[in-house]
């Protein structure tokens, strides 16, 4: 039974705290609207986002501390954090992508929609952007699950302090996608993507298509680093808070896969959401970057297949291939490797079969 009313403030103690922890362009927003339309859950999309528009003259590492100390306010349903980063917390749609978040766009956040409604990007921008920011923190507090979706963290390090902290229940989902798809997407939306690109390799370095193979390579060291750290982490920490998730595994099996995450993070799987996943993956367009709308899932994943130049692929490999062997993908030889759709480029995901770690189990 979805629930329609809010239910009275949680404990801190009895709420789950998931981070989706990604890169850019590597279905994250498809990852947070699983989550972001479950009646549980209260999700925000990339709360980060405001640290880095503001202090873009600095690194990606010298912010990390800065978007850690953010994203734990967060989880706390403190959201005096954003005055440091904000020019004005009027009203919710001052916030980053406030529109993706189901929970901003329904009670008690928003009266236009029900709390257990499926409701769309484009019909919470068109009737909630008026509600004052305050409610945000409102609405916060009457959820069991916070969720939130960040790609701006390259050491998994520096959530150690998280994961040891009281007043957190949290668990960490890391999501990949093959970094050819990757830099396709890339690619296709660079300019959107400039200033953040600037913060991670410097703007010096992030010049024509050069710029854009340096940043590819600083994301795959991150996915590196963050595995073998949570490989390789004291079992008392990470054990069963930790799990690495391939985009590609989710547009092959949508709802088995939705299904696993949701057990992750201690979710119910209700016929509704069911229906909307299929419904999202399953449509017949390509879909229009950073908004989530029903697309072929599938179709989107291999786009650069077709697309890339293989002198692309070659070079996006030879970059990537620790994190490609890593993480489970296939390499391809020649043009004709890549274009064959029907060879099947995505191994056996190795977290389910290392000895490292226990494997998720769909028991």
């Amino acid at each position: 039974m979805l629930h329609h009313n809010p239910p009275p403030h949680m404990r801190k103690q009895d709420r789950m705290h998931i981070l989706i922890l990604s890169s850019w362009r590597s279905g994250s927003s498809l990852a947070g609207q699983i989550f972001s339309q479950h009646p549980d859950v209260f999700y925000l999309m990339e709360p980060a986002w405001h640290v880095w528009s503001t202090m873009y003259q600095d690194r990606a590492k010298v912010l990390h501390m800065a978007v850690r100390d953010l994203v734990r306010s967060t989880f706390l349903c403190d959201m005096s954090v954003f005055d440091a980063y904000m020019p004005s917390t009027e009203l919710i749609s001052n916030l980053f992508q406030w529109e993706t978040s189901r929970a901003l766009c329904s009670p008690p956040a928003c009266n236009f929609f029900k709390r257990g409604d499926i409701i769309s990007q484009k019909d919470c921008k068109s009737v909630c952007a008026k509600y004052p920011f305050e409610t945000i923190e409102k609405a916060c507090k009457t959820y069991s699950h916070i969720v939130l979706k960040e790609v701006r963290f390259f050491d998994l390090n520096v959530l150690y302090p998280l994961l040891r902290d009281p007043s957190l229940n949290l668990k960490i989902l890391h999501l990949v996608r093959d970094p050819r798809g990757v830099f396709h997407s890339r690619e296709r939306s660079n300019s959107m993507l400039i200033r953040d690109s600037n913060i991670i390799v410097g703007a010096s370095n992030n010049k024509g298509r050069e710029g854009m193979y340096k940043v590819m390579e600083e994301i795959c060291k991150s996915h590196i680093q963050i595995y073998q750290t949570a490989q390789n982490a004291n079992v008392s920490i990470l054990q069963s808070r930790y799990i690495m998730v391939r985009y590609e595994d989710i547009v092959n099996q949508p709802v088995e896969k939705a299904r696993q995450m949701y057990q992750f993070a201690k979710l119910r799987f209700t016929p509704q959401l069911k229906t909307w996943i299929y419904n999202m993956t399953h449509g017949k367009g390509r879909g229009r970057s950073f908004v989530i709308t029903s697309r072929d899932a599938l179709k989107v994943s291999q786009a650069w297949r077709d697309d890339l130049p293989f002198k692309t692929t070659q070079r996006v490999q030879n970059i990537c291939s620790a994190a490609m062997n890593m993480l489970g993908y296939r390499f391809v030889l020649t043009e004709e490797e890549q274009k064959n759709i029907s060879l099947d480029l995505l191994l056996p995901n190795p977290q389910e079969t290392n000895g490292n770690m226990e494997p998720f189990s769909l028991q």
